[in-house]
């Protein structure tokens, strides 16, 4: 018991003090050792923990999608996939809101990253969505709430970590589960764009030649086969997530460099040193997590709030509401990777004990944390997106509420419905 107060204290206390999130877990699990061990042994063992939590062989895909995500982002991938998203919805009243969201989900499921999601098709959306007569938080509001899509559709290097935290849940399964949720997601947010631009009276996004949306297929046609080289590759057992993403990076290559040559030769270089730098950071985060993992295991800590929980009701309906409460709270306060490493081993043994797919659970959690990218504090995309439209968080926050309803309404439904998640890993055997 006291390992597992002294280990909640000082991590609160640095959390609240601004210690980095990696730092402030491993502090706060070396003094909970402490309460028990000798400093030596104490740091010998978390050490040897941390280790042991970055040998795992899942754990290279996260380097390699990395990679495959700079290229891509460099590489000329947005404009391609707007334009062939104007093709797809971009009649529809207020036609480039409906594009914004599909872009996102393109760019997003591609690069891996609702970050660069939101920045690569932000900075070209909103410019000419602004042009054409939309409200500027508006436009930052539709690429605010679609970006997130991209880490429900895979590949997603989300799905990876938590597979990794859970104890080995399938990553096959986990990308086959994303699809209908991030989808689902996708129309909604697609559909409350268009009611809004339809009572504003913005305009559709123009119609296209027959000849011209032939051109614009065929010029995106390369990106998209990346999806269906992955996910076909790993679906009909060609290769593993892991290779997957070895072969991704290939692609990427290939299509960047040598294809769309759009990343130059000098600047591969720069490209490799940002991946090691993002690479760097993800893993001290889950090498720290894994060690914290290890300690409240030891101090019996997912024992105890199972037990807790359980013990407020038995009612499997009732404990779901409250976790995704507790998700969506933490989702507002902590960057997704480290509330995935440090949450799943607590509330896992919790869901599991009442009858819920550990896959499914892996999507409630990821879509919960998606929604807390978009929120302040700390929600990253809410930043990035806010900058690249060049407006401010108190400007934006009021044409979110409506998306911001819509994804909790969205979460709602895929938390409750389990074979909007479970369907397309059953059907391949997963």
């Amino acid at each position: 018991m006291s390992e597992a107060l002294v280990l909640t204290a000082v991590f609160a206390v640095l959390l609240l003090l601004g210690v980095p999130v990696a730092f402030a877990i491993g502090l706060s699990a070396f003094l909970a050792l402490l309460v028990s061990l000798d400093p030596a042994p104490a740091a010998t063992v978390l050490a040897q923990r941390m280790a042991t939590g970055l040998d795992s062989f899942a754990l290279l895909a996260i380097p390699f999608f990395i990679l495959a995500g700079n290229l891509m982002n460099r590489g000329g991938i947005a404009t391609r996939l707007i334009a062939l998203a104007k093709v797809v919805v971009g009649r529809l009243p207020g036609g480039l809101a409906a594009v914004n969201v599909v872009a996102n989900m393109l760019f997003g499921s591609i690069s891996g990253s609702s970050v660069a999601a939101a920045a690569a098709n932000g900075g070209v959306m909103t410019p000419l969505m602004v042009k054409e007569g939309y409200q500027r938080e508006f436009a930052a509001a539709v690429n605010i709430t679609s970006a997130p899509t991209g880490l429900l559709i895979p590949p997603s290097n989300i799905m990876v970590v938590y597979s990794l935290a859970s104890g080995g849940v399938s990553i096959a399964a986990l990308f086959l589960a994303g699809y209908v949720p991030g989808l689902l997601l996708g129309l909604a947010l697609m559909i409350v764009g268009t009611v809004i631009a339809r009572r504003r009276g913005y305009p559709t996004a123009g119609a296209v030649s027959a000849h011209e949306a032939w051109r614009i297929l065929l010029a995106a046609l390369p990106s998209l086969c990346l999806i269906l080289l992955v996910m076909g590759g790993i679906i009909i057992g060609w290769f593993t997530p892991t290779e997957a993403s070895a072969i991704a990076v290939v692609y990427t290559f290939v299509l960047s460099v040598l294809v769309y040559r759009e990343v130059k030769w000098a600047e591969l270089p720069q490209v490799l040193a940002d991946a090691a730098e993002t690479t760097a950071i993800v893993l001290v985060l889950v090498g720290a997590s894994m060690g914290m993992s290890w300690v409240m295991a030891s101090a019996n800590i997912p024992q105890a709030v199972s037990a807790a929980l359980l013990g407020l009701s038995d009612n499997p309906a009732l404990l779901l509401l409250l976790i995704t409460l507790i998700l969506l709270v933490v989702g507002t306060f902590m960057d997704m990777t480290p509330a995935v490493l440090i949450f799943t081993p607590i509330l896992l043994p919790v869901v599991t004990g009442f009858g819920m797919d550990p896959i499914h659970f892996g999507l409630v959690m990821i879509f919960n944390l998606c929604i807390g990218l978009c929120t302040p504090p700390v929600g990253s995309v809410l930043f990035v997106g806010c900058g690249v439209s060049r407006t401010a968080i108190a400007r934006v926050w009021r044409p979110l509420l409506p998306f911001y309803a819509v994804m909790i309404a969205v979460l709602f439904i895929v938390t409750y419905v389990p074979a909007l998640s479970l369907a397309l890993p059953r059907l391949f055997g997963l």
